[in-house]
């Protein structure tokens, strides 16, 4: 096996394993199990998001709107609860409901107006960081101290000792698993994903796979938005923007560990916890926040390279 072949295959997981060592050099704090259980934890609404855009990519696509989905599902969550009085179950269905409306418009403007989803998706961020401003009267945050504990239990609770968020996170990463790695359905959005012609050609109906799969995306991230806004007790406009870049870096970081280069469920979980490793890593070392963005920037952009790199040699 030469040298470039070798690079071709595990450049990432050779990367990620000299990280890991380094930090673990470093800091004699990283390899205990509490702050293991930090990384994984501190990983888990990114983990949420980063399936949903996965989804999206593995069909072909790509969708700039998550982070108003994480909004509109805390936003449509924490209303129910302050203002309407919802039990918390049902404050957790409108919740993802709100963020289903996210994914229902992305569908019909890419579906039905034929509008590239790139371009789509971009003015539903748009789109929605207006709404978000005028409903909040500027951009304040609603917030609400007295929310029942059931739901903020999706933040702070725990199952078995396990974090709820964690768990909650892991249930969804095993329902995308078999949906897109075990089932017709998955085979029929990767089918859509590397030629969509042919797939409409072998009998796939291309236009309902892609309006179900935006909606379930958008879904998706606003379960995101139950934990955050669990979490801190309010809604935040266009706090699910900070959670964009990550979750797209960890599709394509997950997508280049594959053997086919594809987007796929385990990748992306190995993109996710890389990514937290790294923000984990350069917080023990207790370098100035300035300076830890930009590196954070910088091992992100590099990550993102290789992962391109690697998938132009295969």
């Amino acid at each position: 096996m030469t040298l470039q072949s070798i690079f071709a295959r595990f450049g990432l997981v050779i990367i990620i394993v000299m990280f890991f060592s380094f930090f673990s050099y470093i800091s004699p704090v990283f390899l205990t199990f509490d702050n293991q259980v930090n990384i994984v934890e501190a990983s888990a609404i990114v983990l949420i998001l980063a399936l949903g855009m996965t989804l999206v990519v593995a069909m072909g696509g790509i969708d700039l709107s998550i982070g108003i989905a994480f909004d509109f599902g805390a936003a449509f969550a924490v209303v129910a609860l302050k203002d309407f009085g919802a039990a918390w179950y049902i404050a957790c269905l409108v919740g993802v409901m709100g963020g289903a409306l996210v994914g229902l418009l992305n569908a019909f403007l890419i579906v039905i107006l034929k509008i590239s989803p790139f371009m789509a998706t971009l003015g539903t961020f748009f789109v929605g960081s207006s709404v978000e401003r005028v409903f909040t009267n500027g951009g304040g945050p609603i917030s609400y101290r007295r929310m029942p504990q059931e739901y903020r239990d999706l933040a702070v609770g725990d199952v078995f000792g396990i974090p709820t968020e964690v768990v909650i996170a892991a249930v969804v990463c095993l329902v995308y698993f078999i949906a897109l790695e075990r089932s017709i359905f998955g085979k029929r959005i990767h089918a859509i994903g590397l030629q969509k012609d042919a797939a409409n050609v072998a009998g796939i109906p291309v236009r309902r796979y892609m309006f179900i799969a935006f909606i379930l995306a958008s879904a998706t991230c606003a379960i995101g938005g139950l934990i955050g806004s669990a979490n801190i007790r309010m809604f935040t406009p266009l706090a699910g923007f900070s959670y964009l870049l990550d979750a797209i870096a960890a599709v394509f970081i997950g997508a280049a560990i594959h053997p086919k280069g594809r987007p796929n469920v385990i990748g992306t979980m190995v993109g996710v916890l890389f990514l937290g490793m790294i923000g984990n890593g350069l917080n023990l070392m207790g370098l100035d926040f300035n300076l830890k963005a930009a590196l954070s920037g910088l091992i992100l952009v590099g990550a993102l390279a290789l992962a391109v790199a690697q998938q132009r040699l295969r």
